[in-house]
């Protein structure tokens, strides 16, 4: 019920007036039956935007500490994501991302439509980062169609670090489904993954016009903190598997 509420009364309003956002391609998402979004991640509000777009409930993984802060503010954050229907996981411990693939692939199961950026992070600076494998695992694991989905516009309306929203246009673009089954039967190949996880980076980075950076973009962010050192970035017109 929050969710929808949410949707059509508490904030679809308000976002739409702040950013007057478009969609393109609806109509390849599937009306019913199992399926991946996978998107570009920019900012906090592409959470927001997409599912505010899209006729159907979307799923997303959001990162347990939403769900665990004190205070007012944790409080509030707590109740916002549960009552919308976010599935918490853990990215620190070592079962981490054993613990986020058995949730996405269960809600999978139930024919539901789930959320997921395979950069695993927001995008520091604009450009399209490397994608993370475990998106093409479930991809390949459960045989859903998987929706490449570019977020434009959302890293102007909430750039990094900022919280009042900067009013601008946002436009989301829907790509055809891709089709994976030629890799049938060869799961748990890491060298597969990150090809199938490089067509999907590819598709991204050409329906969002962004420039691909190949590294991850978690490794920049730490490196960022003092916690390690730059790693080598290496800027190519598209995915190299």
């Amino acid at each position: 019920m929050w969710y929808w509420l949410f949707k059509y009364v508490l904030m679809g309003p308000g976002l739409k007036l702040m950013a007057r956002p478009r969609i393109e391609g609806v109509e390849n998402i599937p009306t019913r039956g199992p399926a991946i979004l996978a998107s570009n991640h920019l900012a906090v509000v592409d959470s927001f935007y997409l599912p505010l777009k899209v006729p159907r409930r979307i799923y997303f993984l959001a990162k347990s500490e939403y769900f665990t802060g004190t205070g007012p503010k944790g409080a509030f954050q707590r109740w916002f994501f549960t009552a919308s229907g976010q599935i918490p996981i853990d990215r620190t411990g070592a079962d981490a991302a054993a613990g986020a693939l058995i949730a996405a692939r269960r809600k999978l199961e139930e024919g539901e439509l789930m959320g997921m950026y395979p950069e695993g992070t927001r995008s520091p600076d604009g450009r399209l980062y490397k994608g993370k494998t475990g998106l093409a695992r479930i991809a390949m694991e459960t045989g859903v169609p998987v929706i490449p989905v570019a977020m434009i516009g959302t890293d102007h309306l909430n750039p990094p670090g900022t919280v009042l929203p900067r009013p601008c246009r946002v436009t989301i673009r829907v790509g055809k489904p891709l089709d994976f089954s030629r890799f049938e039967g060869m799961n748990g190949n890491r060298f597969i993954e990150r090809a199938v996880t490089d067509e999907i980076m590819y598709e991204l980075m050409r329906l969002s016009g962004q420039q691909y950076v190949d590294i991850y973009a978690a490794s920049l962010k730490k490196a960022a903190d003092g916690d390690a050192q730059p790693p080598a970035t290496t800027v190519r017109s598209e995915p190299a598997a």
